[in-house]
């Protein structure tokens, strides 16, 4: 087993902002999913593992793509 830590790939160079209804989503930490910004399992084989939110309003939110927000999912900019 490697001790190295996976990097993740940049998936766009700005957020996407969504329009999302109350319940649970699965952003993509990875880079590599082909359903940005959502998980679609495409980590498999990396220690990068999804990052779980939950909306409890319908509300617009920016999601990162540069997958380097310290505030993840939501872009810091």
């Amino acid at each position: 087993m490697s001790d190295t830590k996976s990097e993740a790939k940049v998936a766009g160079l700005k957020p996407i902002k969504e329009n999302l209804e109350p319940g649970e989503y699965y952003w993509c930490a990875c880079g590599l999913s082909g359903n940005q910004p959502y998980c679609d399992g495409s980590h498999a084989g990396t220690d990068i593992s999804p990052t779980t939110f939950k909306i409890e309003e319908q509300n617009d939110v920016f999601l990162c793509l540069c997958k380097q927000t310290q505030t993840p999912p939501f872009c810091d900019g």
